[in-house]
């Protein structure tokens, strides 16, 4: 192991050193990242949830910058008109077409595969960055708890119907965007809607990321051998609306320290453009780099428990839970 990869180890042990801004400053320093060639993107095509605001919105204009085709999804289709408006004036071309989707409600995930099911012959990215933190328990009309509908269940049946045009691309990519501040949750398989005991929103946000992740190894071990990659990746902490909002007492304390929304979609920017797409899928990573699963070990899932989680998944994806 090199003087870089030694540093970059100390860095991952400290946490806050990892997830903070000095951590991605550091690392880009160590390893010498590239940045993606101008127009490297060009012709290729991107879905993306989440685009309005945040990570999804720095995102959105990461991969514009390279040339990529976007496929806007969001619930609120002023603010999608908006972004798409913003990509066009900026970019100076009009491949920012909209999807207003519901991610929580099957239905409206469903009506959203359709739709891009029309439009778009090839898919060859998928970026899955659409969150949020409910401050009460609220169950949607397919009876699932909305934080595990929209980062779970949803994500699921979009990944499910895209499929055959992710396939087509001929090495298409799937990115899921999750949190650093699930490795301090364990999933309980026997409660993942928060049914017994008080609801806490924050907890069910980070429980839904860890779930988020062990769905995407369970489906790279399912699409093994077809030309499909799937990965996660945390962002670190990064200074959003989101953040401040949910967290306000947490924000305020690591405020100095956190990223810029830029330096937070770095790897997704990478992984969409740049990293080797024949590389086996399933892993997670932070700052360019695969990281563990599991820091805790009594939050570690095994295979058994990935493969519940996936028939769980499936059972909620096919109407009441």
């Amino acid at each position: 192991m090199g003087p870089a990869q030694l540093v970059d180890l100390a860095l991952e042990v400290s946490i806050v050193g990892s997830f903070g801004r000095p951590g991605y400053r550091l690392r880009r320093r160590l390893f010498g990242w590239p940045d993606p060639d101008p127009g490297s993107m060009t012709g290729q095509t991107v879905v993306l949830t989440g685009p309005t605001s945040g990570l999804g919105r720095s995102a959105a204009g990461g991969l514009a910058a390279l040339g990529a085709r976007i496929v806007l999804l969001g619930r609120d289709e002023s603010r999608l008109q908006r972004v798409a408006h913003e990509l066009r004036q900026q970019h100076g071309r009009d491949e920012f077409p909209i999807v207003v989707v519901d991610m929580a409600s099957l239905a409206s995930v469903r009506a959203a595969v359709a739709a891009i099911g029309v439009s778009e012959s090839r898919i060859d990215v998928v970026v899955d960055s659409a969150g949020a933190i409910n401050e009460e328990r609220v169950i949607t009309d397919d009876g699932l708890e909305a934080t595990f509908a929209t980062m779970v269940v949803g994500p699921y049946v979009l990944i499910d119907g895209l499929l055959p045009q992710l396939e087509q691309s001929g090495g298409g990519r799937v990115i899921s965007v999750v949190s650093g501040g699930m490795y301090a949750q364990a999933l309980d398989l026997d409660d993942l809607q928060f049914e017994d005991g008080p609801f806490d929103g924050v907890r069910a946000y980070a429980r839904a990321k860890r779930a988020s992740t062990v769905m995407v190894r369970e489906w790279a071990r399912r699409l093994r051998g077809r030309r499909v990659r799937v990965d996660a990746m945390h962002p670190g902490w990064v200074d959003t609306p989101g953040l401040a909002r949910s967290l306000p007492r947490f924000y305020d304390v690591v405020r100095p320290i956190l990223r810029t929304p830029e330096e937070g979609v770095d790897t997704i920017v990478w992984l969409a453009a740049q990293a080797p797409r024949q590389a086996a899928g399933g892993r997670l990573f932070l700052d360019r780099r695969p990281r563990p699963f599991d820091r805790v070990p009594s939050t570690r899932v095994g295979a058994a428990e990935r493969r519940r989680l996936w028939d769980l998944v499936v059972a909620a994806s096919h109407g009441p839970f």
